[in-house]
C-alpha cells in the first residue's frame, strides 16, 4: 500500500523568520505599515460573516445534516477561538490564525477498500441524524466549526464477531487557499470484530483542514489505526482522535507527521472496560519552519487496563515540535499499568522540541512511568559507525532512521512500513545533505 511521499524540500524558504520570532504575522495576514496602526492585524476572537449560519446551510447534504450543521455554526457564533492561555494550547501556534480571510468550503473524501464482508461503509446520504449522535455539550469555535463544516461524514461499521480481512483507506485533501474544510470519519468495531482504518491527509494550500476522527471499539475487539500527515508544506491541520475501548478489548493507533506547516493532532484513549488495552505511537519529523503539534491524554477509568505510548521526532532546520501528554487514572482504575515516552532529536541548532509528560493518579494499586528527553544525535553512535570507515552524513542518516524505525516497526498496518520509511528518507537526504 504505498502512501503519497512529502516533497523532502518541503518548499519552505529557509530564509524566513523563526518561529519565535515576533515579527511573523498571522497565517494569512499581510502586514500592516504606518505609524498609526499596529504591525498586525489582530486575530479576531469573534465568528466572523464568511461563517454566518447562512454560509454553512448552502454547502451540500441531506437536510438533517444541513439542521445538524447549522446548529453547530450558531454554537460557533457565541464561542471564542482557544488560546495559549490555556494548558492545552500552550506552545501553539493558535494565535496566527485568520479566519478572517477563509471561507468554508465543502470537503469530500476518498474511500478505498477490499472484501468488507458484512462490514458497511456508510456517507451522508446513506445516514440519519442518529448515525452521529449528539453534538458534544460543550466545546471551543474549532470544535463547532469543525462540526459545522463537515459536510461528507464517513461512518465504519463493523458487527459483531466480523474480521474485514484488509485495511480501509480514507482520503483526505488538505484545504485550498483561503479554505476552512472538515472530515469527519467515525468506526464502530462490534464485539469480538477486527478491522484495520488507514486515515491520509495530503495536499492542500494555506487554507485550514479541521478532521475528527472517533473509534469505539466494542468487547474483546481488536482496532489497528494508522493516520499518516502528508500535507502541503503552506497546509493548517488542527484535528482530534478520540479512541473508546471496551472490556478486554485491544486498539493500536499510530500516527506520522510529515507535511504542513502547523499541523496539530489530540489525541484521547479513554479505557473504559476491564483489561482494555490502548497502544499508541507516532514518528514526526519537521523542517523549514513547520510546527508538529501533538498532545495525548490516556485516561484509565476501568480496572486491569493497559495503555504504552512511544512517540518519537526529529527536527531540523528552524522547526519546532510540541509533545505534551497527561496518564490519568481513576479512582476505580485499580491494576493499570500505563507507559509514556516521548524522545525527541535535533538536527540543527536553531530547531527546538518542547516535551511535557505528566501523571494524574488516583489509585494506590498501578503501575505508571514517563520518560521524555531532547537533544542532539549521540555522538558515541556517530563515533562508532565513523569508527568503521561510514562517512558522517551516512553515519547520522542511519542514526535517525534507526530511531524510528522502533515506531515503524510497531504500526498495525504493515503495508505501510515501507512507504512512510520512504518518507523518513526523503526527509533525511534533504536535511542531512
Amino acid at each position: 500500500m504505498a502512501v503519497p511521499r512529502p516533497d523532502p524540500a518541503n518548499g519552505r524558504d529557509r530564509g524566513s523568520a523563526d518561529l519565535g520570532d515576533a515579527r511573523r504575522p498571522p497565517i494569512g495576514c499581510e502586514q500592516h505599515r504606518g505609524p498609526d496602526r499596529p504591525s498586525f492585524r489582530e486575530v479576531r476572537e469573534v465568528p466572523l460573516s464568511a461563517f454566518s449560519v447562512d454560509a454553512i446551510a448552502r454547502l451540500a447534504g441531506p437536510q438533517w445534516l444541513v439542521d445538524r450543521r447549522s446548529d453547530a455554526a450558531e454554537r460557533f457564533a457565541s464561542s471564542s477561538l482557544p488560546s495559549t492561555e490555556e494548558d492545552v494550547w500552550r506552545y501553539s501556534r493558535i494565535s496566527e490564525l485568520d479566519l478572517d480571510r477563509l471561507a468554508p468550503t465543502a470537503a469530500t473524501a476518498t474511500v478505498e477498500h477490499g472484501d468488507l464482508g458484512r462490514a458497511t461503509i456508510r456517507r451522508a446520504d446513506g445516514l440519519d441524524a442518529e448515525a452521529l449522535g449528539e453534538l458534544p455539550e460543550v466545546g471551543d469555535a474549532l470544535v463547532w466549526l469543525h462540526h459545522a463544516l463537515a459536510v461528507d461524514p464517513v461512518v465504519v461499521d463493523v458487527p459483531v464477531g466480523v474480521t474485514v480481512p484488509d485495511p480501509i483507506v480514507v482520503r483526505h485533501q488538505g484545504a485550498g487557499a483561503g479554505q476552512a474544510t472538515a472530515a469527519r470519519l467515525l468506526v464502530r468495531a462490534g464485539a469480538d470484530s477486527e478491522v484495520r482504518i488507514v486515515e491520509v491527509f495530503e495536499g492542500g494550500g494555506d487554507g485550514i483542514l479541521l478532521p475528527a476522527t472517533e473509534i469505539t471499539v466494542g468487547p474483546a475487539a481488536r482496532v489497528g489505526y494508522v493516520g499518516a500527515q502528508l500535507l502541503d508544506p503552506a497546509s493548517w491541520s488542527v484535528g482530534t482522535l478520540e479512541l473508546s475501548v471496551a472490556e478486554q478489548a485491544t486498539v493500536t493507533a499510530g500516527l506520522a507527521g510529515f507535511g504542513g506547516d502547523y499541523t496539530r493532532t489530540r489525541t484521547d484513549c479513554r479505557l473504559l472496560g476491564r483489561g482494555a488495552t490502548g497502544d499508541l505511537v507516532a514518528a514526526y519529523f519537521g523542517d523549514g519552519d513547520q510546527m508538529l503539534d501533538y498532545r495525548t491524554f490516556q485516561d484509565h477509568v476501568a480496572p486491569d487496563t493497559t495503555s504504552n505510548l512511544l512517540f518519537k521526532g526529529a527536527v531540523s532546520d528552524r522547526s519546532r515540535s510540541v509533545y505534551t501528554g497527561l496518564i490519568r487514572v481513576g479512582k476505580e482504575a485499580r491494576g493499570t499499568n500505563a507507559f509514556q515516552t516521548n524522545r525527541n532529536i535535533k538536527l540543527s541548532d536553531d530547531a527546538w522540541a518542547e516535551s511535557i509528560p505528566n501523571l494524574m493518579i488516583e489509585n494506590n494499586d498501578v503501575h505508571c512511568s514517563h520518560a521524555s528527553a531532547v537533544g542532539p544525535i549521540d555522538e558515541e553512535q556517530r563515533f562508532y559507525l565513523e569508527s568503521r570507515g561510514i562517512p558522517t552524513v551516512v553515519a547520522e542518516r542511519l542514526i535517525v532512521a534507526g530511531f524510528f524505525a522502533e515506531v515503524l516497526e510497531q504500526l498495525p498496518v504493515a503495508d505501510l512500513r515501507a512507504s512512510l520509511d520512504a518518507a523518513v528518507s526523503s526527509k533525511l537526504r534533504a536535511v542531512l545533505a
